[in-house]
């Protein structure tokens, strides 16, 4: 790993360190905290904590502090950035969901939880966390900026009342967010690593052989800003997932980053593509949605839990938007086949399949997507319930009552006629389904289970009957 030494200057007897480069600061790690159960009236405990059922699938959830000094940055357009200045106090948290070391596939996923709306939003736990447990990876969530830090001590003084990352109000706009993420992915031993004496081991044992940083929209933004400015000074990860936002990102460097992008997110960036290289792959999913269906469910099992009720009466809230919100087409079937392939483009240096993007009509005054006769966006990675419709699933919508309606895409179902006129029976449903999965898989868009449970859905649905 790639260390800059400072440079030192002698005058006047005085020793200035030029800190322009100055690697990342050390930490501290506290914990395992105690936490009484999920849903205790006493709410010490776990604040986003997962609605999975991890206990039952041999995984373990903690929740730790991180205590250190971090820099504030320079952040230049797609240029290394400089220490401002340093020593800047900060106490935050990390979750960690970790698996039995003989199930451990080697591999840990540290996401930047994202903090829209205030609260601390796991966001990619709630797409990939089935995947993860399924496949063996470990798991960390990182609490690096203020907004959710402020929600959680709204929520517990008790437990949460002490944490602060702005050096007691010093410091705004999150300046301290990136070198919080670093030290949480320097605190994950790698192979041939160990925890000294006295410190805190947060994966207990559990030696990496690789680390994947994560994020989501507003999480994804800061992330592209870290990959351009900070992470070059000293590179922490071996590989970034960037999922549904982010701006133009450095590909000069050895950080292999595949940015994957629903609908919603391509009518700001679809008239600047930033192309494919030997280190950075994009995918954009066709009909999908920045916050769809499966996003709402997720999110509402996770506060469900967190007031002790069923997670069987999770559902998706009404948004109050003009359209009927949250597209079907489920992005995380693809997003979950492109960490397979992030793994295997950072171990074995091959590159991901690369996809279309979505197709445009327009580009000026503003960019128009091109679209079938249903609605439906054309080009990109076109999964069966998109290239298969049963519905007009995009991922735009609006309204004035609620100013995240342009998030949250649109599911308008096909008349029964509709769906009469394109599957004359149930057997050509279920035909055309399989050949979409079918190539899908060969193109590497998804993983077999993700194939499996498609056909099966089709199989059991009454299109066609």
């Amino acid at each position: 790993m790639k260390r800059i030494k400072n440079l030192y200057l002698v005058y006047l007897g005085f020793i200035f360190v030029n800190i322009s480069n100055a690697a990342v600061p050390g930490a501290k790690i506290i914990g395992p905290i105690t936490a009484d159960p999920i849903g205790d009236p006493s709410r010490n405990f776990i604040y986003s904590a997962s609605a999975i059922d991890l206990a039952s699938q041999g995984y373990i959830e903690e929740e730790y502090f991180i205590e250190g000094m971090a820099n504030q940055y320079t952040t230049p357009d797609l240029e290394t950035g400089e220490v401002i200045d340093s020593s800047h106090r900060y106490l935050s948290r990390l979750i960690v969901r970790r698996p039995q070391k003989q199930d451990f596939n080697g591999i840990v996923i540290v996401e930047w939880i994202n903090v829209t709306g205030g609260p601390d939003k796991d966001i990619d736990w709630w797409y990939s966390g089935s995947h993860f447990v399924r496949n063996g990876y470990a798991y960390i969530a990182v609490s690096a900026q203020q907004l959710g830090i402020e929600t959680m001590k709204e929520w517990s003084p008790q437990r949460y009342g002490k944490l602060d990352t702005t050096h007691n109000g010093m410091i705004d706009q999150d300046n301290l967010s990136y070198d919080i993420f670093s030290a949480v992915g320097k605190a994950v031993n790698r192979v041939g690593q160990s925890t000294l004496d006295g410190e805190v081991d947060i994966l207990n044992g559990l030696k990496a052989d690789l680390i994947i940083a994560t994020g989501h929209s507003q999480s994804a933004s800061r992330l592209a800003v870290y990959l351009n400015n900070i992470h070059p000074i000293e590179p922490i990860y071996d590989g970034v997932m960037v999922h549904g936002g982010g701006g133009r990102i450095r590909d000069d460097q050895e950080t292999k980053i595949f940015k994957i992008m629903a609908e919603t997110d391509m009518r700001r960036r679809a008239s600047s593509p930033q192309p494919n290289t030997d280190t950075f792959m994009q995918w954009e999913i066709a009909g999908t949605s920045h916050a769809d269906y499966d996003f709402e469910i997720e999110y509402s099992k996770v506060r469900l839990l967190r007031e002790g009720i069923e997670l069987s009466q999770a559902k998706a809230r009404d948004v109050g938007c003009e359209l009927p919100a949250h597209s079907r087409i489920p992005f995380r079937d693809a997003f979950n086949a492109a960490f397979e392939h992030l793994v295997k483009w950072i171990r074995e240096d091959v590159r991901p399949p690369s996809a279309k993007p979505l197709k445009l009509s327009r580009m000026m005054p503003e960019v128009e997507f091109a679209r079938d006769k249903f609605g439906n966006v054309l080009g990109g990675i076109r999964l069966a319930a998109h290239d298969v419709p049963t519905a007009k699933n995009t991922g735009m919508n609006y309204g004035a009552t609620n100013r995240f309606c342009f998030l949250y895409g649109s599911h308008e179902p096909f008349t029964e006629a509709t769906l009469n006129s394109l599957y004359p029976d149930h057997d050509a449903y279920v035909s055309a389904v399989r050949e979409v999965v079918r190539h899908n898989l060969i193109d590497g868009y998804i993983l077999p289970y993700a194939a499996e449970k498609t056909l099966e859905a089709a199989k059991s649905s009454k299109i066609g009957r």
